[in-house]
């Protein structure tokens, strides 16, 4: 199995903090994992720059990772192939505001790293470059870390489950009603759930159960659709027990399920790495309720851990393999007035016909028939050939299905486009 490592928050990356022996050892093996990563892997083609790709950047506060690479790569997922990480700090892996990025070349392959400065290029002598060393700061940012893709675009769905993998959910807990009579309840309301009986777990969240979603080849069911209505506590157990809401997307209605909160801690950033290959998954919804799909939309597709995917695995999505008409065997185009007569074959049959076999049916000698013609149509359509039109990263997996968030987009996306993960 290949390594793979996950960037720290920015609240983990201050440089400032001593390094304890365990951090310590945590940082030397991450050294190690990028080494091999970067260094010990087999060999690969190497990961093209973009035509005009800048010389130099400077990384600015509202960027991210994903664009950076963007700006520099054919292929802004092999970030990592020519990342040549900063060994003077505490995490070398991280990219902060300010950071000036610089591309050289390292046995004819590009590397791009921090440009620190500290040397000059003053000439040569005898064959050899001759360099000016300076005095050399060593800088430890306070400065939050750049994120790899925008969180904020992602962070309500890295915690709540949008996906139940079971109609269980409808067995779940129910919002009874309201004890001030509302109709429905905002924050700061409280809520009668039906039951309740533990007070281990003093938070819930409220959803909204929706429709199942289905594989489109083999019909199974993979999950349900649930919108996230809000975050509540619990002040009572009891049947009903007693709860008040904490933050609302949207009003609580009776009828609404109560699940216990995640506790778990969600991921702050992503490495973008090819999904594994021969996966063959569509997109089966669209998280905003629109059915075409563009840039920093989320999606879910019926792919997922059963499927060995993880977060950062990236997909490109594809058009076509649709049956389209020939409107020229239709007879639609190239039209020619001149060849309208009842005494053209095309003026009975259209474009749109072959001749298969002629039939001399005489049921009666004393009154033969002409002779008539037995045609069949040509066929009037073609398969559209598939062509990219964007490309999207899984960001949350349950086990048959995932979220991802579309980072490129060449044309409008839709609904059952399939994907495939990028060539290595």
């Amino acid at each position: 199995m290949r390594p793979q490592f996950v960037c720290q928050s920015a609240a983990a990356a201050v440089h400032s903090r001593p390094a304890t022996p365990h951090r310590a050892a945590v940082g030397l093996r991450l050294w190690v994992i990028l080494a091999a990563l970067l260094g010990g892997a087999p060999a690969l083609p190497a990961a093209e720059l973009l035509p005009g790709a800048p010389d130099t950047y400077t990384v600015r506060p509202a960027d991210t990772l994903w664009g950076i690479a963007a700006r520099f790569l054919r292929d802004p997922w092999r970030w990592r192939e020519v990342w040549q990480a900063n060994a003077d700090v505490a995490n070398p892996n991280l990219i902060y505001p300010g950071d000036v990025l610089r591309v050289t070349r390292v046995n004819g392959q590009a590397r791009i790293g921090v440009d620190r400065g500290g040397e000059t290029v003053v000439g040569n002598r005898g064959g050899m470059r001759v360099v000016k060393l300076s005095p050399r700061v060593r800088v430890s940012p306070l400065k939050a870390a750049i994120p790899t893709i925008s969180i904020a675009a992602i962070g309500p769905f890295l915690s709540q489950p949008y996906v139940a993998e079971s109609n269980q959910i409808n067995s779940a807990p129910y919002v009874v009603g309201f004890p001030e009579e509302h109709i429905v309840a905002g924050i700061g309301d409280a809520v009668y759930v039906r039951r309740i009986d533990s007070a281990e777990r003093d938070r819930f969240q409220i959803l909204r159960p929706g429709e199942a979603l289905r594989d489109p080849k083999t019909n199974e069911t993979l999950g349900f659709l649930a919108t996230f209505v809000a975050s509540v506590v619990l002040e009572r157990t009891g049947d009903p027990a007693k709860l008040r809401v904490l933050r609302s997307e949207r009003e609580v209605s009776i009828g609404d399920r109560v699940i216990p909160a995640s506790l778990d801690e969600p991921l702050s950033n992503f490495f973008p790495r090819p999904a594994p290959a021969g996966l063959r998954p569509q997109i089966l919804a669209v998280l905003n309720g629109v059915t075409q799909v563009g840039r920093n939309d989320l999606v879910i597709i019926n792919a997922g851990t059963r499927e060995r995917v993880e977060p950062g695995h990236v997909f490109e999505v594809y058009q076509g393999g649709i049956k389209q008409t020939d409107q020229v065997r239709q007879g639609g185009f190239n039209w020619d007035w001149r060849e309208e007569t009842p005494l053209s074959t095309r003026f009975w049959y259209g474009d749109n016909q072959k001749i298969r076999a002629w039939r001399h049916d005489e049921p009666d000698a004393n009154t033969p028939l002409p002779p008539t013609v037995d045609v069949r149509p040509l066929r009037p359509t073609f398969i559209q050939p598939f062509e990219r039109s964007g490309l999207l990263m899984v960001f949350r997996t349950f086990e048959r299905l995932s979220f991802a968030i579309v980072l490129e987009a060449n044309r409008a996306m839709h609904i059952r486009d399939r994907i495939a993960p990028p060539p290595a």
